[in-house]
């Protein structure tokens, strides 16, 4: 049985471009989706966020206007339910060791944008686990967390790797458009990451070494599968 981080932002507002504040939190699917198929696989799983603070699940992400259908949102729903006493009580991330977790794993939503993007803690255990060759995987905007890992100088722990995220074409297309404060894939793309994308809601997974990352929610299932392999092979 393997160790699992799933670091999940714990912000419920975005400020948008204009300085308005947007609700948000983390997106249902990606948290639920990928949980159930890294628990169900036998891993552990610990749920940490920034102080320890319960995380919000974004509400679009369980219904129609998130693209969710009932039956799906309601499963969403039902499963976030069940780990209840996880997502209560989560770990303070400033209280873990990547060393004791053989993956780490960042799903998305607005909200890392918010917290975790520039987030010196998290920047400190995605590189001490990279260093070590662990497993990290990140997936829409939660790549976003992935910015905060910077060494000494200034540089981008993960430029020159292959990855991919929530696109800047899906934010025009079903996210927050121009209203938002950043573009994710841009913003990779400028700190020097190589970035691999697909179509715009396709189900995208690139493997650079030990980082796996997915595109959209659509890619959830893939990701966690991903993590699955990485961590039969280790």
């Amino acid at each position: 049985m393997a160790k699992i981080l799933m670091i999940i932002s714990a912000a419920d507002t975005l400020t948008l471009a204009d300085g308005t504040a947007h609700p948000t939190g983390y997106w249902a699917e990606e948290v639920a989706a990928s949980h159930r198929v890294l628990a169900e696989a036998g891993h552990r799983v610990d749920i940490a966020t920034p102080g320890g603070v319960r995380p919000t699940v974004d509400p679009i992400s369980l219904d129609g206007r998130g693209g969710v259908e009932p039956a799906t949102g309601a499963a969403f729903r039902a499963y976030l339910e069940s780990i209840e006493a996880e997502l209560a009580a989560p770990l303070d991330l400033a209280d873990v060791r990547a060393a004791d977790y053989d993956a780490l794993y960042l799903p998305g939503g607005h909200a890392p944008m918010t917290d975790l993007a520039a987030a010196p803690v998290l920047g400190a255990l995605l590189s001490d686990a990279d260093s070590r060759g662990a497993t990290i995987a990140a997936l829409c905007h939660g790549v976003a967390g992935l910015l905060s890992a910077e060494r000494a100088d200034g540089s981008f722990v993960f430029a020159g790797r292959s990855l991919t995220g929530f696109t800047d074409a899906e934010e025009q297309q079903g996210g927050l458009g121009d209203a938002a404060p950043w573009l994710v894939e841009s913003r990779l793309a400028e700190r020097g990451a190589d970035l691999r994308t697909g179509a715009p809601w396709s189900d995208t997974v690139i493997v650079d070494g030990n980082l796996i990352t997915g595109q959209n929610p659509q890619s959830s299932v893939t990701t966690a599968k991903q993590v699955l392999a990485a961590l039969q092979e280790a």
